[in-house]
């Protein structure tokens, strides 16, 4: 059984929809999961946003269930940690570097080709050696520099907007980006 973690800031909008949709889903395409979610700065207690839970309502899924802290436990726990942004995964990366091999932003993963996953590559050593550079008071040279902002241009946006504090519309529209991406998760789990 596979077992999926969901990060996004205060475990209270995006993740806890994330971990209530992909259960469903799952369960509807007849998988087994485990499913946890958790947030990169939050403390643990804290109420699901009402317009997260309103959404699911919305969608006939029931979600009981209070913010938890990212912890090591968790990511040990984890086969695969989706986070909602690049941001959460570079917070969670940060703090556990161990998790680099099995974390990736929900869409990153849901879209992920080989193609795709090359560009990051590539852009991911091209923003590592600008940081050298840096450090040590050097620029990239033209060539790395016109690459770097060529695969800039061509990435898509892994991130899924944060509905925090947003009307329900904002939260129907956060929920739509994650069933899409969860949809295409599923579809990859039922591959492996």
């Amino acid at each position: 059984m596979k077992r999926i973690l969901f990060i996004c800031t205060g475990n209270t909008c995006r993740s806890p929809m994330a971990e209530a949709l992909l259960r469903r889903m799952a369960q509807q395409r007849g998988l087994t999961l485990a499913v946890r979610s958790a947030g990169v700065s939050t403390v643990d207690g804290l109420p699901v946003s009402g317009n997260a839970l309103e959404t699911l309502r919305r969608r006939d899924i029931e979600h009981a269930g209070s913010s938890r802290a990212l912890t090591a436990e968790a990511v040990k726990w984890a086969d695969i940690i989706l986070t909602m942004t690049g941001s959460h995964k570079r917070s969670l990366l940060q703090w556990h570097p161990e998790a680099v091999d099995k974390s990736f932003t929900l869409k990153e993963f849901a879209h992920q080709d080989e193609r795709l996953q090359a560009d990051i590559e590539e852009l991911e050593a091209l923003y590592t050696e600008l940081h050298m550079k840096q450090a040590l008071g050097q620029r990239l040279t033209a060539a790395e520099r016109e690459r770097l902002l060529e695969l800039e241009r061509r990435m898509p946006s892994f991130d899924i907007a944060d509905p925090f504090g947003g009307p329900l519309s904002v939260y129907e529209k956060s929920a739509a980006e994650i069933e899409s991406a969860i949809s295409l998760l599923l579809d990859k789990l039922e591959k492996r």
